[in-house]
Formats: C-alpha cells, sequence, structure tokens
C-alpha cells in the first residue's frame, strides 16, 4: 500500500495536485462492485489531502475551457441540506446530514461547556448495518480539534470520487466548518482529508488531463 500526501493551500488547490497525483500514481482496476460497476478506475491506495486555509474563496476550482466545471457554488448551496439536516427524500437510502446534524449541536455544546482540550468531539456517518447497502455511505466521520487557537476538521472518506464528489464535498464541509466554528467562538482552521478510496473514473480521465494540465 501506497501512501499519498498531498499539502494545499486552499480547496481548488487541494483538487488539482489530487487530480495529479491519482492520474500519475492511482492504481487501475476494473470496478467488481460498486458504482459503474465494469468500468475502470484510478485510485490512491490511502492519501492524506492537508488544506491550510480552506476558507480562501473561491472554494470551488475553475477548468480551462471546455471542461465541464466539476461543481458550482449553485450545486454546493443545494447540497448543504443533505449535509447538514435530518430531511431526507423518499428516494433516499440516507443523508449524511441525518447522522451529522445531531452530533453538530453536541459537538458545538461540548466545546462551550467543557472546554477546548478534549478529543471526543468526533461525528460519525453510518451504523453497523451501512454494509448492507447497495451503495454504503462514503463520508464515515469527521474529527474535530481546537488546536493552536483554530477549529479544525480530519474527515475520513471510505470511497471518494475526485470528479464527481471531491469538490463539492469539501466546499459543503468548509461551510459547515465555518459555521461551528462561529458558534463555537473560535476562528476557522484547517481541513485535513484522508482516504483510501480516492478515484477517477474512466469517463473522467480525459477531463482530469485537461483540467490537470496534463494536455
Amino acid at each position: 500500500m501506497r501512501v499519498t500526501t498531498i499539502e494545499a493551500r486552499d480547496l481548488p488547490e487541494a483538487w488539482f495536485l489530487s487530480l495529479r497525483a491519482t492520474l500519475a500514481q492511482g492504481y487501475e482496476y476494473r470496478i467488481d462492485r460498486g458504482s459503474f460497476q465494469g468500468q475502470r478506475r484510478k485510485e490512491l491506495d490511502l492519501v492524506v489531502v492537508q488544506i491550510r486555509e480552506p476558507a480562501i474563496r473561491p472554494l470551488v476550482p475553475d477548468v480551462p475551457a471546455g471542461v465541464p466545471p466539476p461543481t458550482t457554488m449553485e450545486y454546493v448551496e443545494s447540497y448543504l441540506p443533505y449535509l447538514m439536516t435530518s430531511f431526507r427524500a423518499e428516494n433516499e437510502q440516507y443523508t449524511y446530514g441525518e447522522d451529522l446534524e445531531p452530533q453538530m449541536g453536541e459537538v458545538i455544546r461540548m466545546y462551550r461547556e467543557s472546554g477546548h482540550n478534549t478529543n471526543q468531539a468526533y461525528m460519525a456517518v453510518g451504523n453497523r448495518d451501512s454494509i448492507y447497502l447497495p451503495d454504503p455511505p462514503c463520508l464515515r466521520g469527521i474529527h474535530t480539534r481546537i488546536r493552536y487557537g483554530r477549529f479544525h476538521f480530519v474527515v475520513y472518506f471510505r470511497s471518494w470520487d475526485l470528479w464527481g464528489g471531491f469538490p463539492s464535498n469539501l466546499a459543503g464541509l468548509q461551510l459547515m466548518k465555518e459555521h461551528m466554528a462561529s458558534e463555537i467562538g473560535v476562528p476557522d482552521g484547517e481541513m485535513i482529508c484522508l482516504s483510501s478510496g480516492l478515484h477517477l473514473y474512466e469517463h473522467a480521465w480525459e477531463w482530469a488531463k485537461l483540467a490537470a494540465r496534463l494536455e
């Protein structure tokens, strides 16, 4: 297993550097089970992406002319209820928000009432029955920390679509983090993301090469 470490200034740079790393180092295989079964994907064994200043705007990446943008801020705004509220549409197996919304309030209360020096402020997504779902949750946990005077997220994704998920996920998580930091009363901080399944599907390889300026 190969561990890849990426350090970025902001969210768009994190995406750009992750594209380059996945295209260059990703393990290529054909999917036996999961989304786009039968298609190939390139996947990093384990990646750690450290984003020093994730609050810098814009939160979403820009792409060269002719390349479809992986997301927009309009989409991110529409994604926030899925991430931060318990509402679930009839056709949805789960939402991240149904797990995260009650835990967000408890994390905020924990820091306000008990102080900043704790490692218990962890928000989990999914449960022991999630493995039986046709598509289990990709985001599985957010460890919040207040350290060096700032509020940080350490995020784990079981599986992470670098084109179709990463930019929207990170922009949404950053808005959540800013909200929580404001409620706690501390400055916003870094985001560190881990995944043992950061990947690009083959239908996005050519777009990824153009966006990463490799062609």
